[in-house]
């Protein structure tokens, strides 16, 4: 019986990876869940595993499950605020710790889950698009396990060769038989618009994923795809790739959810039905397989598989997230800070859709990228080029 505890449990990634538990009663128990300020949901996920730790980010959403839960009669220990998050991810009693807290406030807590030896799965892409070097060499440090859990990266993860899989961040791709690594992305809702059209795009249409179930902040980004730019960077950090063996191809069906071409000419796939539990339940059963309550593909439905490469006048975030990452550590964090900044402001209606990029562009542009030497130079870098976002923020007139 493997212990988990799941840090954004009231997202999707969270709702999903309780389906994996369910449909794997024997092998799994809850131990702990985190959100951020969704009450109602947690209090219902509470009384449906009963787990011995939950916490909320926020305060007062912490102070409101406890007397929710007192008044239903459980014993379910709440904390609260990052330090909460922190004590959950490092439960002596857990051995795995789903990280799928969204953006740059799931870092703190999914490190905590590193320094504690635990097997993490990493569904927060921002810890390595901030963190990257400190992130991987920390994995190693404390002996932590780190399995991918974006539906791109766990592909990559599996049709990659054992030695590269057991040594993240430190492997050799070319010394094991990889040439390239192919980072498939649907292209989001707009993959068909005219780039001249995107202006006006609006909230409902931008959240609109035609393949995937997800969040707004990464429905956006997946629009943008500035979500395969931080994949880029992810994967950057995760299989220790250079530029030359990373590309981002087009696929709109989401079937084939990433591949690896070899020296020899091979490309290997990993293909699957949409479902964020495939990747999920890989990387809870490692190296052994569970079930993910996920219907197989026919292939006989599927009809054709397409592919286009990335147009970057439609996805100027992509070409930023790129360029960031060959600039280093500071513009990825930098850029990763502006752009969830820019999404908010967007979803709360203060930009237009092409004002992401330009936001980002703008904080890249303008900000002094230091190299950072510690965790706390990554924060300040953070803090900084999200005031310098908000400014720009404030120009706008949508």
């Amino acid at each position: 019986m493997q212990k988990i505890t799941v840090l954004g449990a009231t997202g999707s990634i969270g709702s999903s990876t309780l389906k994996v538990v369910e449909a794997n009663p024997e092998q799994y128990k809850v131990v702990a869940l985190a959100a951020h300020t969704n009450v109602e949901k947690m209090t219902a996920l509470c009384l449906c595993w009963q787990p011995a730790y939950a916490a909320m980010a926020d305060h007062d959403a912490a102070q409101q499950l406890r007397k929710r839960l007192a008044s239903k009669g459980l014993a379910t220990e709440v904390l609260a605020g990052e330090e909460g998050l922190c004590q959950l991810a490092s439960l002596p009693e857990v051995d795995m710790v789903m990280a799928a807290v969204v953006g740059a406030a799931g870092l703190s807590s999914t490190m905590a889950a590193v320094k504690a030896g635990k097997r993490v799965l990493l569904a927060n892409k921002e810890a390595l698009v901030m963190s990257g070097q400190f992130f991987i060499d920390a994995v190693y440090q404390y002996g932590a396990e780190l399995l991918p859990i974006d539906s791109e990266h766990n592909a990559i993860f599996q049709c990659l060769p054992q030695a590269v899989q057991h040594t993240p961040g430190r492997c050799d791709l070319h010394a094991s038989g990889v040439s390239k690594i192919l980072l498939t992305g649907s292209g989001g809702p707009f993959r068909y618009r005219e780039p001249q059209s995107l202006a006006n795009v609006s909230v409902e249409e931008a959240v609109a994923h035609p393949n995937w179930s997800m969040g707004p902040k990464i429905s956006v980004d997946s629009a943008t795809m500035m979500n395969k730019g931080l994949e880029y960077i992810e994967a950057r950090w995760l299989f220790n790739a250079k530029p030359e063996q990373l590309e981002v191809v087009i696929h709109p069906q989401s079937v084939i959810h990433s591949m690896v071409q070899m020296c020899d000419g091979s490309v290997l796939a990993q293909l699957g039905t949409p479902d964020m539990c495939t990747p999920i339940a890989h990387a809870m059963g490692y190296p052994e397989r569970v079930h993910a309550s996920v219907a197989p593909l026919d292939f006989t439905q599927i009809g054709e598989f397409t592919f286009m490469a990335p147009d970057a006048r439609r996805y100027p975030c992509l070409s930023l997230a790129i360029a960031a990452c060959e600039q280093g550590q500071a513009a990825t964090t930098s850029l990763n800070a502006a752009n969830e900044q820019a999404v908010a402001a967007f979803l709360a209606g203060k930009i237009g859709f092409m004002d992401i990029a330009r936001i980002n562009e703008q904080v890249l542009t303008q900000s002094s990228l230091p190299t950072p030497t510690s965790l706390d130079c990554l924060f300040e870098l953070d803090r900084i080029a999200r005031i310098t976002a908000n400014e720009q923020i404030a120009k706008v007139t949508p």
